[in-house]
Order: C-alpha cells, then structure tokens, then sequence
C-alpha cells in the first residue's frame, strides 16, 4: 500500500468518525463539529500530504515548520476573527477543531512511522 492511499485511509477514518459523532451532540455542537471538520481537513489534509512527500529530503523541517505555523494560525484566526464574526461560542467550535487537527497530525505520524520502519536501514 503506497504512503498516499495509508494517508487517504486515515484521513477518511478520522472524518467518520467525526460525522459519526454528529449523532450524539447537540444542532449547535454538531454545525461547531461540522465546520471544524472541514476546516481541518481543508488544512492539515495538504500539509500533511506535502509533509509526508518531503520526508526524507533537505526540506522536511521546513515544511514541518510551515505546517505547525499553519495550524496555530488556523486556530488563532478561528479563535479570534472568525467564531467572533459569526456569533459563536469558543469553546464548542476550538475543541473539536483542536482534537481534529491533533487526531488527522497522529494520522501524518502514524503512516510516516510505518513507512520508515519498512524502509530498509542503509
């Protein structure tokens, strides 16, 4: 199974089980949960795809650098610009998009991990 369809298995898993949760949360809570969804998405999909093609090469600690400033300002601006501009509450609109990135950043690390192990030590 090739790094690009280990990620794309990941990345679909962790947004099911993200529209599974919409069951068993509130109409606000679940429109919280579905933007924060596709923010992440949106977001970590691309930089974590971008970050597991440059493994290896004289890149990779710049585009992991670039990743992390990315997210942190993805939830600073969600914070600060746009759950204000919208009317909503931090809390449930911050956790579920904090838990996305983090569960979609263990997806990035979980198949850079299988990947190095099945490489051979030079």
């Amino acid at each position: 199974m090739s790094v690009g369809q280990r990620y794309a298995i990941g990345l679909v898993a962790v947004a099911a089980l993200a529209a599974l949760a919409t069951q068993w949360v509130s109409p606000d809570a679940r429109r919280s949960l579905v933007v924060a969804l596709g923010l992440s998405l949106g977001v970590q999909g691309p930089l974590g795809w971008w970050l597991l093609r440059s493994t290896g090469s004289r890149r990779f600690l710049a585009v992991w650098a670039i990743g992390l400033g990315t997210r942190l300002t993805l939830v600073a601006v969600v914070a600060l610009v746009v759950a204000p501009a919208l009317g909503w509450a931090l809390g449930p609109l911050l956790l579920p998009l904090a838990a996305l990135l983090l569960a979609l950043l263990l997806v990035e690390g979980i198949v850079m991990a299988t990947v190095r192990a099945e490489t051979p030590a030079k």
